[in-house]
């Protein structure tokens, strides 16, 4: 069995810290924690620490949250930590050159897809957007270029039917602290090997924007019960009811056709709201008006008349 291994570890997420506690059941050392400066947050907008950070408070672990790695010192400090190697997870900061390879082993990342599918910021959820039936975390060495170093290991799952971007997001998180786990003894030997990537098959992830949430009622069912999905718990897909955004957090493609305009009500009960689309009908399931809590389309119901409304 190899020495454990001196770690610097960089993440500021929940799905970051999922990754620091695995490393933390281990016999691994981790030499400093790096993370985002601490910022408002939430409805009060009070500044908080970043998960990573909490952990690592907990834990007794040094914490290092600069602005930028931009300046000669920033870069310089990594390597003053003599460390073996560097787990990156959703920090949040590029890397210079200069910190990939201060590390003796270099630098590692976890991604939230099966690359080269799905580099950039958004991954969990543009699976789901594509329709995608399974996603996964590639471990990879990390090299300039965003999400094309060469890749380690990888785990696989399927993205079931009602998979939103908050259940895989868990699913992902467990599997990436998985995987990082599983690569660590062959990265420490040397015996594991990296694989390049077919640059032909990569996507760009894009950050989900507010306004691609809006429902296009002309789209197909199922392409907009992908966006539902993709969109829980945030930034949550809307359509307009009234003069009003009705939020829907939950919807279901029915096995149905329609022939009424797109967005039109062609139902409403106990069991949800039917609403034609470009191509079928869709059930909205749960919803939330402005300033209310979320309810079923079946209470909805109780309370609104929906006779010859069109959603838009």
């Amino acid at each position: 069995m190899s020495e454990p291994l001196k770690i610097i570890f960089a993440g500021t997420p929940d799905f970051a810290a999922t990754a620091l506690a695995a490393l933390l059941t281990t016999d691994h050392r981790i030499t400093a924690v790096y993370t985002q400066p601490d910022r408002p947050a939430g409805r009060g907008r009070k500044v908080q620490r970043s998960p990573v950070k909490q952990l690592a408070l907990e834990r007794g672990i040094e914490v290092r949250q600069p602005q930028t790695l931009r300046e000669v010192s920033a870069q310089q400090a990594p390597a003053e930590l003599d460390a073996d190697l560097m787990v990156v997870v959703a920090y949040g900061l590029l890397l210079p050159q200069a910190v990939l390879d201060a590390p003796g082993l270099g630098c590692i990342n976890i991604h939230a897809s099966l690359l080269p599918r799905w580099r950039g910021a958004a991954p969990i959820q543009r699976a789901i957007l594509a329709g995608d039936k399974e996603s996964g975390v590639t471990i990879m060495r990390m090299e300039a270029g965003l999400d094309t170093g060469p890749m380690l290991y990888t785990l696989k799952t399927p993205i079931y039917a009602d998979d939103t971007g908050g259940s895989l997001h868990d699913r992902l998180a467990d599997l990436g602290a998985q995987a990082l786990l599983a690569c660590l003894p062959g990265l420490a030997d040397g015996t594991l090997q990296a694989e390049p990537q077919d640059d032909s098959l990569a996507n760009y992830a894009t950050k989900l924007a507010k306004q691609e949430g809006l429902i296009d009622w002309s789209q197909p069912a199922e392409v907009i019960d992908h966006k539902v999905r993709a969109f829980n718990p945030r930034p949550v897909a809307q359509c307009r009811y009234g003069d009003k955004m009705m939020r829907l957090w939950r919807c279901r493609p029915l096995a149905t056709g329609a022939f009424a305009e797109p967005g039109s009500v062609l139902h409403a009960g106990k069991s949800g709201i039917d609403v034609a689309t470009g191509q079928g009908v869709l059930r909205i399931i749960e919803l939330q008006m402005p300033g209310k809590r979320t309810v079923s389309a079946g209470d909805f119901v109780n309370a609104h008349s929906l006779d010859g409304v069109v959603l838009t």
